[in-house]
């Protein structure tokens, strides 16, 4: 097995589960799904769809740059919804931290997400040959 670095930092929530915040393996890293907690507090921001979707996108955004990237290494995601009926804020959201070109994507509707939350969103990265 290629040799893997578990991804941590302050600036996004802690795992609260047995899982890492991310892997890194080689160029690849491998980031887990984040739901919109704030990171200090440990409790799910308040607010809309578009405020959990903005939290989730700053602790991936926290999570990216702790393993030597950002967002524009995102090469696959995964977003997970309660209520697609969200899915056109969330979009509108997601392009005030993406750029073309974007990273391909899935998006699910799912009867429940942790904390009772709106959102999550995993990540795949490939970091450029120098990182």
């Amino acid at each position: 097995m290629a040799d893997k670095q578990a991804i941590s930092t302050d600036r996004a929530p802690s795992a609260i589960g047995p899982y890492s915040q991310a892997i890194k393996s080689g160029n690849m890293v491998f980031l887990s799904g984040q739901i919109p907690l704030d990171p200090v507090s440990m409790e799910v921001v308040e607010g809309d769809i578009e405020a959990q979707a903005r939290q989730v996108l700053d602790n991936l955004v926290a999570v990216a740059t702790e393993a030597g990237g950002t967002l524009d290494d995102c090469v696959k995601l995964t977003i997970y919804m309660t209520d697609l009926a969200n899915f056109a804020v969330v979009n509108t959201t997601m392009q005030q931290y993406f750029q073309t070109p974007y990273p391909a994507r899935a998006t699910i509707e799912v009867s429940a997400l942790p904390r009772g939350v709106q959102v999550e969103i995993d990540a795949i990265m490939i970091l450029p040959a120098t990182a």
